[in-house]
């Protein structure tokens, strides 16, 4: 059996997931916001609790955010030979507009080391002295920012995979001139058990168990896009059921469907047992021309055993593979 040929070695746990066909889907990282801020390596673990790097503002922003019941995702980036400048931190706030939408608003900023504290209060606590940091803003809203996860102090598969997909993204494609992309190593944001694994903004797409021959697909969107569907986490504006449908959607609408403005919601589900939902889309096309909705349910397909961390002693666990039984344009 598969699971034990890995249990003679140490244990990556993105092997186990991969070698058991563990589906990735509803995995991603749903959140209504997302503070990126450049930090140099090592990062530790508690990253977001330590005064270092992270300054005492940006976790009393956290806090805030927090003590809100708001949803952020916190993320470091390493400094890049080529994107960074000695002295000052990239700081990125993405936000979900109100509504329907296809990407994430940003807003970029190019700030001194000291005031990176109190840029991350102004931008998620105290906007109305954002003016005060307007000399740092950044046009930047045209870059696409791939950030692929490299924080190996969280979980060893993320440096073990996470590099070297890194090294090849940022070698062989945000090296290409004008192509408005650019390609960062980050700090961890969830599913180890699918390393490499990166976030694409402004988007907020996830992709997992990466390998090199799908990148093109990825990068360029030139050609079938059934062949993400392996490797397709989720999409960050949607919670899990409805992310498993967003996909089903995508696969079949093809790539103009990234270009739609969407909001879906989970109507009713098994809350006990998870043993289904069912789910609605609501969609618009960019010009308004045609809007409409999709109606899903969602059931589980089967079982697999997979292993969230890696390390030789850590338990393995059996969990719900779901699949998409009904999906009907409705309007």
């Amino acid at each position: 059996m598969v699971i034990n040929q890995i249990r003679n070695k140490c244990r990556f746990c993105s092997e186990v997931s991969q070698a058991n066909g563990e589906d990735p889907i509803g995995s991603a990282i749903a959140v209504e916001q997302y503070l990126i801020i450049e930090a140099p390596q090592p990062w530790p673990v508690e990253i977001w609790i330590e005064t270092e790097p992270m300054p005492q503002g940006v976790l009393d922003a956290l806090n805030f955010v927090w003590e809100h019941g708001r949803t952020i995702r916190q993320l470091a980036i390493a400094p890049d030979q080529e994107y960074s400048i000695p002295g000052y931190k990239h700081v990125f706030h993405y936000h979900r507009p109100a509504g329907l939408f296809a990407e994430y608003e940003k807003q970029a900023f190019l700030v001194p080391d000291a005031e990176i504290g109190a840029l991350a209060l102004a931008l998620i606590k105290e906007p109305e002295k954002l003016p005060d940091f307007e000399q740092y803003r950044q046009k930047s809203n045209h870059l696409r920012e791939l950030l692929v996860c490299n924080h190996g102090n969280v979980d060893a598969a993320c440096s073990r995979f996470g590099y070297p997909l890194y090294k090849k993204l940022r070698s062989e494609y945000g090296a290409v001139t004008n192509s408005n992309l650019r390609v960062w190593r980050c700090s961890h944001f969830g599913g180890h058990q699918f390393a490499p694994t990166l976030v694409d903004l402004p988007q907020g797409r996830y992709y997992g168990h990466l390998q090199p021959e799908i990148l093109d697909l990825l990068i360029w969107n030139d050609g079938s896009v059934k062949e993400l569907y392996p490797y397709y986490r989720g999409w960050g504006g949607l919670s899990k059921f409805v992310q498993i449908v967003e996909r089903e959607i995508w696969m079949q609408a093809g790539w103009n469907w990234l270009k739609y403005q969407k909001s879906g919601r989970v109507i009713a589900q098994d809350e006990i047992n998870q043993e289904w939902a069912d789910v609605r889309i609501d969609f618009t096309t960019p010009d308004g021309s045609k809007s409409g909705a999709y109606e899903a349910k969602v059931e589980v397909s089967g079982y697999i055993i997979t292993a969230f961390s890696s390390g030789e002693n850590e338990p393995l666990e059996k969990i719900k593979q779901y699949r998409v039984s009904h999906l009907v344009e409705v309007e």
